[in-house]
């Protein structure tokens, strides 16, 4: 298989930064540990960005949209009809990350990465929010042959790391739609977690438990089916989707531009996973956002050694649990910039 060139991850870890953060955090006018996680945010971002004095600026979200071929065997309990649906709710304003992304000031930018519809003959031809970096109208399907052929992951990957290229801002959200990705997130995390398919999967868009029987054996047999496929790169072509390969290399580029990565829920991480696997050290630039309820969440959260920031039973994808959590990383930026120390402001810190 052609192999994946990777960008350079710098190593974020810098003990003399790291013990200059903590620093500056615990003489801020407050006990020791008083603002909990608020401050270990705050030194990550430090340490992300390399500086004492972490800051925000041109925040960025970018929704990944495409169809997957292994929807034909009932694994949705929705339609695929809906992802072309649901691109054109995003590009009318009419979504829950349209929402979130307006009231905190975030640009949002939706990518075509296989959506099995034809934009250019729609009303939407040259919206400005749509961005078209479309591999094929959709991954094949799974259960009879690879999703992507090993040229199609490939510029899927480089399509993604495009995307991100001399992007504005300074902060990452990758969000998603395409029915069927909770399958293609299943499969990648049962094959690179080595977890068993059946801890991995959920109802995604509300199977009921004849549904969910159904997924898990439709799964079980493109696992089957694909034994072979076992390096990162292999496994992402073989049983991933167009916009979790394309989310993928955004991550990378993101990272290799030492850039905050603020992760959404099953579906990023395993787009994370599959990052930090083909370019090791992605994750070390992972913010991660909320605890999905997609009973796969956990274990991803568990190999990438990560503690989100927020639990609210949410499994909606688009980015939305990220651009909801993205207040507190402001949040711990202002309290390193502007709150007072002990001696900025006169106060008596604790008798040793």
């Amino acid at each position: 298989m052609t192999t994946f060139t990777a960008p350079t991850i710098a190593n974020i870890e810098n003990k003399d930064l790291r013990q200059q953060l903590q620093q500056i955090i615990d003489s801020k006018t407050k006990p020791l540990g008083a603002l909990g996680r608020l401050e270990s945010l705050g030194l990550q971002l430090g340490m992300i960005q390399g500086t004492t004095t972490p800051h925000i600026e041109q925040p960025q979200i970018r929704v990944f949209a495409a169809d997957h071929g292994l929807t034909k065997h009932g694994t949705s309990a929705y339609p695929s009809a809906v992802t072309a649906q649901m691109v054109y709710n995003f590009l009318q304003g009419g979504a829950a990350i349209n929402v979130l992304a307006r009231q905190h000031n975030i640009e949002l930018k939706v990518v075509d990465a296989g959506v099995n519809t034809d934009f250019a003959n729609s009303p939407f031809k040259g919206h400005p929010q749509l961005l078209d970096y479309k591999v094929r109208h959709g991954s094949r399907d799974a259960l009879s042959e690879s999703a992507m052929t090993n040229a199609e992951c490939l510029t899927a990957l480089e399509s993604g790391m495009a995307v991100v290229n001399n992007l504005a801002g300074n902060l990452l959200i990758v969000g998603e739609m395409g029915i069927g990705n909770t399958s293609a997130a299943s499969l990648l995390l049962a094959r690179l977690g080595d977890v068993p398919i059946a801890d991995c999967i959920g109802r995604g868009t509300g199977l009921d438990d004849v549904g969910l029987q159904h997924k898990q054996s439709v799964l079980t047999q493109i696992l089957q089916r694909h034994q072979k496929a076992q390096a990162p790169l292999e496994v992402l072509a073989a049983l991933g989707g167009l916009e979790i390969a394309m989310m993928a290399g955004a991550l990378i580029q993101g990272a290799s531009e030492r850039r905050i990565l603020l992760i959404d829920g099953f579906i990023a991480s395993s787009a994370l996973l599959v990052a930090e696997r083909l370019a090791p050290g992605v994750a070390q630039y992972a913010v991660f956002a909320h605890h999905s309820v997609e009973p796969g969440h956990a274990h991803l959260l568990k190999l990438l050694q990560a503690e989100p920031l927020l639990d609210m039973d949410m499994r909606l994808g688009e980015g939305s649990g990220a651009a909801l959590a993205y207040p507190l990383l402001q949040s711990a930026c202002a309290i390193i910039n502007e709150m007072a120390s002990f001696s900025d402001a006169g106060v008596s810190e604790k008798d040793s």
